[in-house]
């Protein structure tokens, strides 16, 4: 296992969330590493937050999770949401588990599953807490390695890096230097790995009309 895909997102990212379990299948079809990066959307790449966006492309992006998530098979509570916290905290909770050999993967399937399907706010510490323990870490013991130097200071490498390659937005791939943007760029990186499993070129891999 040689090869690497580091995945950069945002813990409060929907998108994120879609695209994990795919990414993971991906990964483990692939033999290939996938390398967890806890970031932010970046606005000096051009990424822009949700609420700074005008009314259309809002309701755009709703009409649009919902049938990604309908696609992947997630029911995601999209309506009548409450203001949630912010989960920067629970993105240091992620990374003090990654920092901790912990299992990353299923502590952020669960953090963003309680968000974004059971609407519960992952801002707040008791909620945090909690879901970690559910999913079998010691939810205490993370809460209280969110706050130390090795974790915060991660968060600004992670932050830093993904500035510094170009990431703007949540999820974002990075194989062999080249980003792949959005759970929905997963079908291309499938396609360039089955393209170098084969030993194809990506030229030769190269979608043909009607096939998408």
């Amino acid at each position: 296992m040689s090869k690497k895909i580091y995945h950069y997102f945002s813990i409060g990212s929907p998108w994120a969330y879609l695209g994990l379990e795919p990414l993971n299948a991906l990964g483990l079809e692939h033999d290939i590493h996938i390398v967890p990066v806890v970031s932010n959307i970046i606005e000096e790449n051009g990424g822009i937050f949700l609420k700074d966006r005008p009314a259309h492309r809002k309701a755009y992006w709703l009409a649009d999770l919902k049938r990604w998530a309908a696609f992947r098979g997630r029911l995601l509570a999209l309506e009548d949401r409450q203001v949630l916290g912010s989960p920067l905290a629970a993105s240091y909770m992620v990374i003090a588990a990654i920092l901790d050999g912990k299992d990353w993967y299923t502590l952020t399937q669960a953090l963003q599953q309680a968000l974004w399907e059971h609407k519960r706010d992952i801002g707040l510490v008791e909620v945090r807490v909690a879901v970690a323990n559910e999913a079998g870490f010691d939810g205490e013991r993370l809460r209280l390695r969110e706050s130390e130097s090795d974790v915060l200071e991660q968060w600004e490498k992670n932050v830093q890096s993904a500035t510094e390659l170009g990431v703007f937005g949540s999820p974002t791939y990075v194989y062999e230097g080249e980003l792949y943007w959005g759970q929905d760029s997963l079908f291309l990186l499938e396609k360039r790995l089955e393209s170098e499993r084969l030993g194809l070129s990506v030229a030769d891999n190269t979608l043909q009309p009607g096939e998408v």
